[in-house]
């Protein structure tokens, strides 16, 4: 039996594909690192629904499970020193 694989993706706090980072992640840390660089570059233009984003796990079923919170997506303060 081969193992599965996690794969990672960035959604919006409501919980859709993130709209400009709706690419799948072979890492954790990759997909932090993206999520971190958009919420201090370009993303800390956006509202604060659209700025935050949360990381989601494919699951060995097939269904995604959020697993982390970037706190530099989820603070103004972060993305306006950024």
């Amino acid at each position: 039996m081969a193992k599965h694989r996690s794969r990672y993706r960035l959604v919006g706090l409501d919980g859709q594909p993130h709209p400009v980072l709706d690419a799948p992640y072979d890492t954790l840390e990759l997909a932090l690192a993206d999520a971190s660089d958009w919420c201090t570059g370009q993303g800390s233009r956006c509202s604060m629904g659209q700025h935050g984003i949360a990381v989601e796990v494919r699951t060995d079923s097939g269904s995604w499970r959020t697993i982390d919170y970037p706190v530099s997506c989820l603070s103004r303060s972060s993305a306006m020193a950024g």
